[in-house]
Parts: C-alpha cells; sequence; structure tokens
C-alpha cells in the first residue's frame, strides 16, 4: 500500500465505526432477547431472527469494506443512474411486488422475498439530491430548480405510498431537512407545519366550531390591521387567500383524504394516538358489517405496559416478562424500543438514546467539515433520515406517533433495514475518507 493509501485509510473516523459497532451490537442483544426461550438448545440457530440479522450483518460489513475501496467520485457520477434503477424497482414493486400484510413493497419471484426497494431507495434518493444540489448549474434560489429537487424526494415518496407502505414513504419528507439547510425558504416549513396543526385541529373540534373559529379569527385580524389592509390591496388579497385556503384546507382536503385515501388500519391510528374515537363519517369496515379491533391500539398499550415495567433500572437482561411472553407484537421489529426499556429500564434507554444523538451529532460534525457540497449535503441526508427512523419510531412505541410501521436504525430485526442504514454509513465515511476532495 502506497503512503498516499495509508494517509487516506489513517483518516477513517474512527468515532462513527464505534457508535455504529455498539448499536449494531445493542440490537443483535435485543432481537436475542426477544427470542430467547429456555427450552432453546443451542445458539447457533439459523432459523432463529438473531442469527439472520448476524448474517446479515456479515454482508453489510462486506459490502461497506467494497465501498471503502471505491474511489469517492464514483458515488457522484452513478447518482443519477442509481436513482433511475430505484424509481424503476419501486414502479415493478407497485405491479409485481411480493404481498405481506397488506403491502406490496418487497421485490421478489412468487412467494420469495429479497428485499424492500423503498429502503434501499433512501440511499439512491441522497446521492441524487446531492448531486442536484451540489451541481454548479444549480440555483437553488430559482422556484424551477425548488420544484426538480422537490420532486426528486416525493417521486419515490408517492410510489412507495401506492405499495400501501406509509411509513416507509414519510421517511422521504427527511429529505425537506437537508433542502432547508440548502436554502429552502423558511415559509415552507411554516406552511407545513401549519397544515400539520391544521389537520389535528380538524380532527379534534368539530369542522362546523373550526369554520367559525377560522372565520372569526380572520375577522379580528382584519379589524386589528384595518389601517394597513386599507393602504395595501394585496394584503387584502393574502388575507382573504389565508382564510380560503384555511377553510378549504380544514373542510374539505382533510374530509377527503380520510374518506377516500387512508385505509381504515391508518386512521384507526391517528385516531388512537390523538385519544379520540374515530368519527362514524370515517369509520371503515374490512367485512360488510364486521368490524375489526384497532390493533394498533393493542400494540401501543402493551408497549407503554412493557417500557413503564422496567422502572429506572429495568428487569435484567432475558428477564423481560412481556418480551418472553410476546404480549407485544412485532417487538423484534418495530417495537424493539420496548424490549430495551423493559430489560434496562430507564438507565438504558437514556444511554440508548444518547447514543443515537452522538451518532447524528457526529454526522453533522462530518458535514460540516466537508470541502466538497456533494459530500457536505449527503451527510445531511444521513442525518435526516436517521434522526427521522429514531425519533418517530421511539415516539410511536411510547404513544406520540402514530404507529406508521417504521424501523429504529440498527436495533429493529430486517435484513433490508441494516443493510441499507449500514451502507448509508459506510459511504459517509468513504467520503469523509477524501473531505479535502472536491467531488462534482
Amino acid at each position: 500500500m502506497s503512503l498516499q493509501q495509508k494517509s487516506v485509510y489513517s483518516r477513517i473516523d474512527a468515532n462513527i465505526i464505534l457508535l455504529y459497532m455498539l448499536l449494531v451490537t445493542v440490537g443483535i442483544m435485543a432481537v436475542y432477547s426477544v427470542e430467547h426461550r429456555t427450552t432453546d438448545l443451542i445458539f447457533f440457530e439459523m432459523k432463529k431472527g438473531y442469527m439472520k440479522q448476524i448474517m446479515w450483518l456479515g454482508i453489510s460489513l462486506f459490502l461497506s469494506f467494497i465501498i471503502l475501496l471505491t474511489d469517492t467520485k464514483f458515488f457522484s457520477s452513478i447518482a443519477y443512474l442509481a436513482y433511475t434503477i430505484g424509481i424503476m424497482l419501486l414502479v415493478y414493486t407497485v405491479f409485481k411486488g411480493v404481498g405481506v400484510k397488506g403491502s406490496r413493497s418487497w421485490f421478489g419471484f412468487g412467494s420469495v422475498r429479497l428485499f424492500q426497494p423503498a429502503e434501499i431507495c433512501n440511499i439512491f434518493t441522497a446521492l441524487a439530491l446531492s448531486k442536484f444540489l451540489s451541481s454548479p448549474e444549480t440555483n437553488f434560489k430559482t422556484l424551477k430548480h425548488r420544484a426538480i429537487g422537490i420532486a426528486l424526494a416525493l417521486i419515490p415518496a408517492a410510489l412507495i405510498i401506492k405499495q400501501n407502505e406509509t411509513g416507509l414513504a414519510l421517511v422521504y419528507f427527511s429529505f425537506f431537512l437537508v433542502m432547508y439547510r440548502e436554502g429552502l425558504p423558511t415559509s415552507f416549513l411554516i406552511i407545513g407545519f401549519s397544515c400539520i396543526a391544521l389537520a389535528l385541529m380538524t380532527l379534534l373540534i368539530d369542522r362546523r366550531i373550526f369554520f367559525i373559529i377560522i372565520t372569526v379569527l380572520a375577522i379580528l385580524f382584519g379589524i386589528i390591521t384595518r389601517e394597513g389592509l386599507k393602504k395595501n390591496v394585496k394584503a387584502w388579497i393574502l388575507l382573504i387567500g389565508v382564510w380560503g385556503g384555511c377553510v378549504l384546507f380544514t373542510q374539505v382536503a382533510v374530509p377527503i383524504v380520510f374518506k377516500h385515501v387512508l385505509q381504515k388500519h391508518q386512521i384507526d391510528r391517528v385516531y388512537s394516538t390523538i385519544g379520540q374515537d374515530v368519527p362514524a363519517e370515517y369509520q371503515k369496515t374490512e367485512e360488510k358489517g364486521e368490524k375489526k379491533i384497532n390493533s394498533s391500539e393493542y400494540n401501543v398499550k402493551q408497549s407503554k405496559i412493557a417500557i413503564g415495567s422496567g422502572g429506572f433500572w429495568g428487569k435484567g437482561f432475558l428477564n423481560g416478562t412481556s418480551t418472553k411472553n410476546e404480549f407485544v407484537p412485532e417487538q423484534n421489529t418495530d417495537f424493539i424500543f420496548c424490549a430495551i426499556g423493559e430489560q434496562f429500564g430507564f438507565a438504558g434507554t437514556s444511554i440508548l438514546i444518547a447514543l443515537y444523538v452522538l451518532l447524528l451529532l457526529r454526522i453533522l460534525f462530518i458535514a460540516e467539515r466537508q470541502r466538497s457540497a456533494f459530500s457536505r449535503i449527503y451527510a445531511y441526508c444521513v442525518a435526516s433520515i436517521l434522526f427521522f427512523h429514531f425519533a418517530i419510531n421511539i415516539s410511536m412505541t411510547i404513544g406520540l406517533a402514530p404507529v406508521i410501521g417504521i424501523t429504529l436504525p440498527f436495533l429493529s430485526y430486517g435484513g433490508t433495514s441494516l443493510m441499507s442504514f449500514t451502507i448509508l454509513i459506510a459511504i459517509l465515511i468513504r467520503l469523509d475518507m477524501d473531505r479535502q476532495v472536491m467531488i462534482r
């Protein structure tokens, strides 16, 4: 190995590798604790999820080793091609994907599942968005280029929604944080959060009463600012436009989405999160006259019980009652956090959250030391994806967010999930190894 190569490999960020290995180790231990039974005769049972996870870890590390040997300019040069391939995979999955639990999101043949393109496409979208935003020809202050950037993020999301994987689709909205860092106006975020707030208020308050409230607030604002409005016709138009937009959104858009777009289990999850019963106008049945139990509400209740029973120090490794008796459904995937909470308590979950926060802070530190805009934007993409998964999954398990089927990075059982997160980190490390190189 030449001196130059030694110099490059000496720039590998050991801190991010350490944090990654710690989280992966905790994840394998958590999956093992969920699946372990006293009747198990041997540890190395390949049918067990933790052994499959270890196998996928080996595959992921092998791919990471190949990535570390790859020239950094390769990732920029294939960004658009990879994105195109990802879109093609998503389109194929919409029509020919393998169906699992009501969704059609797996690429495979017959009943054989290979991987979920929605998770792999995260990587391709991050590369494509980084390539576009860092291009000298891109002026992100123009409406045209902002629209292109938004389309790069939302096209995969739309296809994934067609696969009935709402949780994985929502992850793509994390790219708006990256675009905000690169110059997307604050008004976009204000409009986004306002829509969320209006939607929640529409669900909590009778629509007719909410219409009256919006109208009264608009009139009061007009009276208070009447002197300024007299001199500015545009301000009048803006006030009327905002009022009309709020009315259309709350009285038309939200009801249409709940009646004709969202499915029964998604509506149940939303109302379960806000602690309300589903109103009669939004109730749907799977069979004629038959109404199913709200399974997501049961999952969250059992998850809260498991986490709360852990107390401060937890019950100890392999001593989780809810874990042993399988009270929490999907406890080795979406609800893996409750296994940590029950066995290691508040102290253990606090340490786990601290590891995630340290990882995110380290990625942001790496982002800001990049000379190349491509590498910086990609690092922010990785941080945004991880933050969204981490924050939503934990909020979901403690009842602060709807159950949308989103994994906890590096902990939840799932080969595609572990591999995609590992590749995201590996590419970041490789780009950081050449942090002084300008990548186009």
